[in-house]
């Protein structure tokens, strides 16, 4: 048999192919004809394997691709490599926006799963009257609710909180390194117009007049978004993202944009490493690092952050502060940085529970501008007690070697709420074998930095940062890739038995597969301050980062995470709430 190119092979079976959709009688009727010579057909000739790849180059590239096959299977590879080899070049010659969705998308639903019914609502838990903090200071550590009602019954005005938060950031910022760019100017032109729309009974809702910073990949209309990254520092988009125009929309007052460590990963950005207010050794955690940092500073009552695979959840611990992650999908992504379209998910970073309730309730709903969001109803009913729910826990997690004795004493802490604490086993799957699709999906959002070598410009230039991931990630098969997705859907159906036998999980948030699996799996993710613990050493994101030991130890805030059903943020956000009480820690600032 003749070689043919894989083009010519393809174009040849799809003929056979449309022949035997012929009637019979057609088939019969045709007159015979004699064989022709492989034709190019439209497909086009062969396209010759570049130089320099040669039947070595296969084999090497096997290692990579952990196969491994005989020496007539590499020729007939070496044969037909052109066209395979050829795609890529070709495809880049047709530009790909960065804002450019692929035509696939995620849905965390499997088949047979529906959004919960009812229609959204949120009912605020009963709040005994305080006055409003005499000095700044103790008013930078007001709640968003408590904010919420001193605004509405007008004993404070937009003007001194948003102005109290501006000095604050700009007084801090040498230490903390948390603000990338102040919007001195725009923010208290809105709080003024907040203070004269309250004044007149025009009230937009729990959040207007309130400040708030924003992680610098959500887009501000002629404002810098940088995304932390060197290249991207001159960057000023031209209109919102869809999160900051709701939250104006509810009256809310953009402060600031806050850091991230570059591109989303860590915390160290162009400006330096952002900081953690109580303990300015280390570093906040990433990549929402600013958001955690300036919210735990009292710089602003409240932030938005995002997650891609614990950005929310690891600096939330780190400063003490309250994260939430949403349902992937609930809150829209339009004008946000994308990193991973199957992954990313934005979400409320605060003081308490209440306060990033009252944040969700703004942001929730599809946008046109994200394929993968979804309009599902948000009930909050935080009058609702805890009693009767069950919330399981793996007692493996505990025994992490990540895990810490306040872990367990957290846990403690839920059963005194009344909660049913129910052991659960962890199905035994290999999930750090999906990272794939994150390391593939952020290598294709950020090809161009990769092939232009702008991602030498990058600080970090360590194993685990991105440039060295991203040049890593191109030798992904294409075949491993399809097959992290597939093991995706083995994950998502033995957790969705899991959650079928209770109304929530919780455990340590940085210990075990937790936070790995529910980034993967789409389930909503709540962390909170439940206490303190005396540290050892500095924490870095960084694994090759040098420990460096603390004498003596040093006290800093620890938490617990919580994970509910899909798109039932309501219970999460009623335990988190009942833990919060429990805890009775949110109150203490850091010494900074």
């Amino acid at each position: 048999m003749s070689k043919v190119s894989r083009r010519t092979f393809l174009a040849s079976t799809a003929v056979a192919a449309a022949s035997t959709a012929l009637p019979r009688r057609a088939v019969a009727d045709t007159p015979a004809a004699t064989p022709a010579p492989p034709a190019t057909t439209g497909f086009g000739p062969p396209t010759p394997v570049p130089a320099g790849v040669t039947l070595k180059t296969i084999e090497e590239g096997e290692k990579l691709a952990v196969v491994q096959f005989r020496p007539e299977q590499r020729k007939l590879l070496l044969d037909s490599l052109g066209d395979q080899l050829a795609w890529p070049v070709q495809r880049r010659k047709t530009p790909l926006p960065q804002s450019l969705a692929p035509a696939s998308k995620f849905s965390p639903l499997l088949p047979g799963m529906a959004f919960p019914s009812g229609k959204s609502a949120l009912v605020r838990p009963k709040a005994a009257a305080s006055p409003v903090p005499k000095t700044d200071d103790d008013l930078a550590f007001a709640s968003v609710a408590e904010l919420s009602r001193w605004l509405h019954a007008r004993q404070l005005t937009s003007t001194r909180l948003t102005q109290a938060c501006l000095d604050r950031l700009e007084r801090l910022q040498p230490k903390l390194l948390c603000t990338i760019t102040l919007a001195k100017e725009s923010a208290l032109k809105a709080a003024a117009e907040a203070d004269r729309e309250l004044a007149a009974g025009k009230y937009r809702g729990p959040l207007h007049g309130v400040p708030f910073g924003a992680k610098d990949l959500l887009d501000s209309a002629g404002l810098a978004t940088t995304w932390g990254a060197e290249p991207f520092r001159s960057r000023v988009p031209e209109r919102d993202a869809a999160v900051l125009a709701r939250l104006k929309a509810a009256g809310a007052i953009l402060v600031a944009k806050l850091s991230l460590g570059a591109l989303a990963m860590n915390d160290v950005w162009f400006g330096g490493q952002t900081k953690n207010p109580w303990l300015l050794d280390e570093g906040s955690s990433g990549s929402s690092a600013g958001s955690a940092s300036a919210v735990a500073a009292g710089c602003v009552p409240f932030a938005i952050g995002s997650e891609t695979l614990g950005s929310i959840v690891s600096p939330s611990i780190r400063c003490g502060v309250t994260g939430l992650r949403p349902t992937f999908g609930r809150v829209p992504r339009t004008g946000a940085m994308p990193l991973c379209w199957t992954l990313d998910k934005l979400g409320p970073m605060a003081r308490r529970v209440e306060d990033v309730a009252l944040v969700l309730a703004a942001l929730d709903g599809a946008d046109p501008g994200d394929p993968a969001s979804v309009s599902a109803p948000l009930v909050i009913d935080l009058s609702l007690g805890t009693r009767r729910l069950k919330v399981g826990y793996d007692p493996a997690w505990l025994a992490d070697k990540d895990a810490v004795p306040e872990d367990k004493a957290a846990l403690e802490l839920l059963r005194g709420a009344g909660v049913e604490l129910v052991e659960i086993a962890t199905p035994k799957l290999p999930y750090d074998s999906m990272l794939p699709i994150l390391f593939a999906e952020s290598a294709a959002s950020f090809e161009e930095l990769t092939l232009s070598h702008q991602d030498d410009e990058l600080k970090m230039q360590v194993a685990d940062a991105w440039p060295n991931l991203w040049r890593s990630a191109h030798l992904i098969s294409a075949v491993e890739l399809v097959q992290a997705d597939r093991l995706r859907r083995v994950v998502m159906e033995a957790w969705a038995k899991i959650f079928d036998g209770v109304d929530a999980l919780a455990g340590p948030a940085l210990a075990g597969p937790m936070l790995t699996i529910t980034n993967f799996t789409g389930h909503p993710c709540l962390t909170l301050r439940t206490g303190f613990r005396d540290l050892a050493e500095v924490r870095s994101d960084f694994a090759q980062a040098t420990p460096q030991k603390l004498s003596p130890k040093r006290r800093v805030p620890h938490g617990l995470s919580l994970w509910a059903r899909l798109y039932d943020e309501g219970t999460l956000l009623r335990l988190g709430l009942a833990l919060e009480e429990k805890a009775g820690v949110w109150r203490e600032r850091p010494a900074i």
